[in-house]
């Protein structure tokens, strides 16, 4: 009798716990797989990631261009043409006084993720295909180019893309 009081007990004691537990991971799943942003990350640059090319390796980076980006909503340059199977390493400056970002990717792709980022502001990214440069800084983004066509590079912090902070790179 003693026995079972302890075990039941015991299990009382961890159980609760765990259940609680378990049901509010049950409501958070489903909080974070409504997030635009969360499934915009999971699924919006893989697939356009793939369309565009690929991370490049640094040591094997066949041409180097320095990128400015100004409080002038502006990169430069703003065009670029390289040829299909290059690896550009992208020197990418903030020369402003806020936040700027280098994201390459498709137009559609781009657009869609300007929209998420006006809900989400202050979001930074961590993508192979994205740099964030706070101001003064200076990072790089190594990408391979595998496919012929037009892949786009914008800013997309809140108001960024939609004041004109665009390029393009025309891959021949």
């Amino acid at each position: 009798m003693i026995r079972s009081r302890v075990s039941s007990r015991f299990t009382r004691a961890f159980a609760v716990p765990f259940v609680f537990g378990a049901a509010s991971l049950a409501f958070t799943l489903p909080a974070l797989a409504e997030d635009p942003h969360t499934m915009h990350m999971q699924h919006g640059h893989a697939g356009a990631a793939a369309a565009i090319g690929e991370p490049g390796d640094d040591a094997q980076a066949t041409r180097t261009v320095d990128v400015d980006m100004r409080d002038t909503m502006r990169f430069s340059p703003a065009t670029l043409t390289v040829r299909r199977g290059d690896t550009v390493r992208f020197v990418v400056t903030n020369s402003g006084k806020i936040r700027h970002e280098m994201t390459l990717g498709a137009a559609a792709s781009l657009t869609e993720h300007a929209k998420v980022m006006q809900q989400m502001p202050g979001m930074t990214h961590a993508e192979p295909n994205a740099v964030t440069v706070e101001p003064g800084e200076r990072k790089t983004l190594v990408w391979h180019f595998t496919q012929p066509g037009t892949v786009e590079f914008a800013c997309l912090e809140p108001g960024h893309f939609e004041a004109g902070m665009r390029g393009v790179v025309n891959v021949r």
